[in-house]
Parts: structure tokens; sequence; C-alpha cells
């Protein structure tokens, strides 16, 4: 049986980097269905498409494995309206059919029929923890994955207090993407949602790895596993009470596929060997042609106090590790008062390419960190400030714009007002209410104009937004009971699980049978070696004229997509695809909220 490495250099070598041309399907129709599946007493809907006008055409729901026909016929309505090369596009509503089983929808007297998918009450029950093993997948220093040691020598200083190039132990934490970079700016915020997911869901996540993410139970749950791979880093990235570091690595490491065990980047100190670690100063920085234009590091600190805080309350009562979470307390406070004196955003430093996170907002950061402060302390002084920066936060400037910048707006739904609000009083708690509301409504606004009733930018990290969206909604009814917006939210959570215009599942291997999910996601590991790289949830579709001003990108095969793709948006199941196509450990973590929460459900 060929194996996985030795197939994708085949397709390679048959398919030479050529372009995708859009061909022409004038046949049939196409049905696009949340491929994981859904609750049986939820809102089930799919969207259907063609060139010609499907309005009274009969859809059936069918068994999967007798073909028996088990319910309908459910009448489709009118067009909603015009996407990509197909004038029509409708919805099929079949909320009603409550049965558990396997399915497919099957339109009558015409040629098209879905994928098939699960009604039950533990369709949910598995991805989480795929999407775990991806996050452990990204560890950096032991990877358990790989089974292999990487990064040893990071990593040398620049822009800190102690002379350049002062060596320094930073490592451990976990690789950013398809690449070898680790930052606190997504490392920080993957820490703090790891920690969330736990408190809001804490018998959800099984005890199968140790703490080396190696197969055998610790009597840890693996979730807290790798939340303190990532708090174990952030404490380095911390050496004394006033330093603080953000970033090892940078676009240096872009040198083509490479696993990391076998990094062979040149920082400097020959290939393969010592690798930078840029200090927090809060201003401008940059070591080649590009430079960041930072701020402050408020953004950095608030997250990072949030961490911290939320780490000690675990380590301290619900693991009795009091020693740690002394430690992680101490951290989180030192560093938050960093981010009181030094207002601002840290961005990502660039090196040879001027892509890096361009963050922008802090307030919301500082609120998260002030509000779990105030949680474990009682210092009244916290409290004042959570509530200060939760005004001047809001609601999510992205949440109804039509672009923005790369990480502009980061983290892309303010979780602060949710930690805050049950440590406020009813007036202050309308008020955050209102921010949540407020933001979703623009979404809502924006979603009412496009057929599959989303109303996200398609900005680079498309599906992290959209992630985040369906985490805001979820907070929003658990704070308000309001269940006005669960059909707009669950419009965005079956986007990224395949009712889109290309019937793909955006994390690669969820489904883990039956669905059509990415293949050739952007990572060396595609390439070099003969595990795929389940539950990373990928960048997502972008907007077709960002996809054309990037660097770089190219298609190594065919499209097998070309029909589905439109002047306006663009996705591609390609390696060399970086914009829509490479999975990402924030991303992954912001999704894996939801995932826990419904996989509660039902």
């Amino acid at each position: 049986m060929i194996n996985r490495k030795i197939l994708i250099r085949i397709i390679f070598l048959l398919f030479p980097l050529v372009s995708a041309q859009n061909s022409d399907i004038k046949s049939g129709a196409f049905i696009r269905i949340n491929q994981l599946g859904y609750l049986p007493h939820e809102s089930k809907q799919a969207v259907v498409f063609a060139d010609a006008n499907l309005e009274h055409r009969e859809c059936f729901v069918v068994n999967t494995h007798s073909g028996e026909v088990i319910w309908g016929p459910v009448k489709i309505g009118p067009s909603i309206g015009r996407y990509g090369e197909f004038e029509y596009h409708h919805i099929i509503n079949f909320t009603d059919f409550t049965h558990t089983g396997r399915y497919k929808l099957i339109l009558k007297d015409h040629k098209g029929e879905s994928l098939s998918f699960t009604i039950g009450a533990d369709v949910y029950a598995e991805a989480h923890e795929i999407c775990l093993s991806y996050i452990r997948q990204q560890r950096c220093g032991y990877n358990p994955f790989f089974d292999k040691y990487c990064h040893q020598q990071d990593g040398k200083t620049m822009y800190g207090p102690m002379p350049d190039s002062t060596q320094i132990d930073v490592t451990g934490g976990w690789h950013d993407a398809g690449d070898h970079l680790r930052y606190l700016l997504t490392s920080g915020n993957t820490v703090c949602r790891l920690l969330l997911i736990y408190r809001e869901n804490t018998t959800l996540f099984a005890d199968q790895v140790n703490d080396l993410g190696q197969t055998g139970a610790n009597g840890i749950p693996d979730i807290l596993d790798e939340a303190k791979w990532g708090l174990d880093w952030m404490l380095k990235m911390h050496p004394e009470p006033d330093q603080l570091f953000h970033q090892v690595a940078d676009d240096r490491d872009h040198i083509g596929f490479k696993l990391p065990f076998a990094d062979s980047a040149d920082y400097g100190w020959g290939p393969g060997s010592f690798r930078v670690v840029y200090y927090a100063t809060g201003q401008p920085q940059g070591l080649g042609i590009f430079q960041n234009t930072s701020t402050g590091i408020a953004n950095l600190a608030g997250r990072y106090a949030a961490a911290m805080a939320m780490a000690y309350d675990i380590w301290m009562n619900d693991l009795n590790k009091p020693q740690f979470a002394q430690r992680c307390l101490k951290a989180g406070q030192e560093v938050y008062d960093m981010g009181l004196r030094q207002p601002g955003c840290q961005e990502g430093t660039p090196c040879r390419a001027p892509y890096r996170y361009h963050e922008v907002t802090w307030v919301d950061d500082m609120e998260w960190g002030a509000a779990e402060l105030y949680r474990i302390t009682g210092t009244s002084t916290y409290l004042v400030e959570a509530k200060h920066f939760a005004r001047l936060a809001a609601f999510d400037p992205w949440m109804g714009a039509d672009t923005t910048r790369h990480y502009e707006y980061y983290p892309f739904m303010n979780i602060g007002h949710f930690a805050l609000f049950d440590q406020v009083k009813t007036a202050f708690q309308d008020t955050l209410i209102e921010y949540y509301r407020t933001a979703i409504e623009r979404v809502a606004q924006k979603a009412a104009n496009f057929v599959y009733g989303i109303g996200i930018p398609f900005i680079w990290c498309s599906n992290n937004l959209a992630a985040a969206f369906v985490n805001q909604v979820l907070l929003y009814e658990k704070m308000s009971g309001d269940q006005t917006y669960h059909q707009l939210m669950l419009n965005h959570r079956d986007w990224l699980l395949g009712r889109n215009p290309w019937g793909v599942s955006q994390f690669v291997g969820i489904p883990s049978a039956g669905g059509v999910t990415p293949q050739y996601p952007h990572t060396a590991v595609t390439i070099e070696w003969d595990q795929p790289i389940n539950g990373g949830l990928n960048d997502g579709p972008v907007y077709t004229k960002i996809y054309q001003s990037l660097k770089g990108i190219r298609l190594s095969r065919p499209d097998p997509y070309a029909a589905f793709q439109s002047d306006m948006v663009v996705y591609h199941d390609d390696i060399w695809d970086y914009s829509t196509n490479e999975p990402t450990l924030d991303g992954t973590a912001e999704a894996l909220f939801f995932l826990t929460m419904f996989a509660s459900l039902d």
C-alpha cells in the first residue's frame, strides 16, 4: 500500500505548478451541509445551488446505508440570490427531522445529493479531542508527534536590556502554524482559551497522555497538560519581574518546507543553530528591511495576566499544586503592571517580508487580565480597572467591517466581557450584554446580504473570525438568555464544517470519516511525514484580491474546486496556498471552545 508521503510527491510530479481555472458545471445541483452533523433538536439547514431555479422542487432525507427514504418531501423555497457562477441558491430546512442516524439529502427528479451526515446527541463527542491533538502536534522543544526534539538552542536576545545576542532559555511552547515561529501574541491567547475551556467544561476532556504528550494517563485532563506546556514557556518569556519577551524566530524561517527537528534556517549563527528571541519593547522593531509599528505591550500583558490568574485558580484549587499556582499568580501580577505602564500594542516583528500580526487593540486584553486577577485576589483596584477597560473596549471593531489588516483586532472576540460579567452588578451586566449584542447585530446586518448567512470579512484567517463569532454568540446567550441570533451563530458554525461553496470542512480530518476535509494543508508535515495533521483549523477563504496580492502563492495541481471559486472569495486545498490552507494554532484553540460547548449539549 502506497504511503501518504509518496502519494503526495507523485501528485506534485503529475501536476506541476499550475494555475486554477474556473470550470463550467452546467448539470445538477450542489447541496452543502454541516458534514460533522446535527444535534437532534437543533435547527438543521442546508444550502443548495444550481444554474436552474429549484423553487418547489422536493427534497428527501434518505438513510445512507439502506437508501430508504426516511422523511420528506420538503418543498424548496424561493432563491435567496446569486453567488459565484451559480444563479440560484436556496435553503433546505429539515429541522423537524430529529431521528438519530446517518443520512443524505437527495433532490427528487434532479441530479443532486449531499454528502452523508449524522444526526445524534454525540456528533460533537470526538471533534474537540482531535483539535486538542493538533495543538499537541505543534509543540516545540520535545514533540510527541515526531518523538523528537527541536530548537534546543533558543534563543539569542534582541532589543532587550541585556546585550544583544545574550543566550537565554526560551525552549518550549508551540509552533505558530505551518512554520516554526513562536509568538506570545498567539500562544498567550491559546493558553487563555485552553484554560477557559477547561473552566467551562471541567469533566469533558479525557486523560490519555502524560505531560510530555506521550500515550499514558497521568491523572490530569489532557487539556491541562497542554495548557501547562504553554504556561511553562510563557514563564520563561518573563525571566525577571520587569522583563517580557514576545517572539522567537522571524520570517527568516520561511525558506521552504522543513520539519522542525531538521530546521536549517540561519539567523546569523549558522544553519539550524541559535534563533533570535525578541524583547517586548513596545516600540518599532525589525532587524531587516521591514519594521513593525508597535506602541506598547498591554495587549500581551493583559492576556498574560488572564492566563496566569486562571492557572493559579486551577492549579491551586483543582490540582492542589500551590507552588506552581503561586508562581503563576506572581508572574501575572507583574506583567499586568507592565501593561499598565506601557499601554498600546506589541506587534509581531518582521524581517525580510512585510507580513506581520498588526494587533492594535489592547484594552480588551487588560479588561480580561484585571477581571481574572480580581476573581482570585478580591483586590478592588482590579475591579475598577476591569470596568474602566470594558467601557473603552465596548464592541469588537471587526464585526460588521468589510476588511481589516492581518490580526488588527486580535483576539477576534473579547472574553473580558464574559469574565467580568458574573463579578459586577446587574446594571453593568446589562452594559456588557449590550456590547456583545451590538457587535452581533452588525454581523447580522452584513450576513443578510450573503446567501450563506454569514457576516465575516474574508481577510487572512477568516476562519478564526467565524469561530470567534460563534463563541461570542454562545457566551451572549449564556449571559442574556436571548436566542435571537442562534441561527446566525449556527450559520457560521456550519460554514466551518462544510456548508460553504466548496463543500469542504475547514478542519483537517474533521469529520474523521465520510467528509471532505483538507488533504494538502500548507505545512511541511504534508509532504515530509507519513501521518496527517488532523484537527487543525485552516486559515480559510480570503477575498480574491487578497489572494492575488500575496507573495509566493501558487497552486501545485489543478484546482478541484475551480467551479466554485468567485471573483469575491477563494479557497484552495493546496499545499502552496498559505493564505487559505494553512492550519493555525490559535484558530484551532478558538474553534475548540465552541466544539466543547456543543459536545456538552443535547
